[in-house]
């Protein structure tokens, strides 16, 4: 499974480069939080949660590399990256079942 937590601007940007790369199931949720920085500082006030959103998708594993690249090239604020662009955490995922079904997937 693939966390990738974004700038919200870069959400949609994400999603396009997966969904071309025919990666077309993602759950999206809006979450709040901070990194390394602590936050931002704007003149006397200080934010130290800061809005991003989590996508997470289920890559087989031989994929991984190829999609948090993708991620990677669709999040990044321009060619060189800055700090708050996110992060991406890949685990392993032991089971899935359909719902609908009661199947089994993994």
């Amino acid at each position: 499974m693939i966390r990738a937590i974004v700038r919200p601007e870069k959400s949609a940007k994400v999603m396009k480069a997966m969904f071309e790369a025919g990666y077309v199931a993602v759950t999206k949720v809006p979450v709040v939080g901070r990194g390394k920085q602590r936050g931002i500082r704007i003149g006397d006030i200080t934010y130290d949660e800061l809005p991003k959103e989590m996508l997470l998708m289920v890559i087989k594993d031989e994929d991984k590399e190829f999609a948090v690249n993708t991620i990677i090239e669709a999040a990044r604020t321009g060619t060189e990256g800055a700090f708050g662009d996110g992060k991406i955490f890949v685990t392993p995922v032991e089971e899935a079942y359909t719902i609908s079904r009661g199947t089994k997937e993994l």
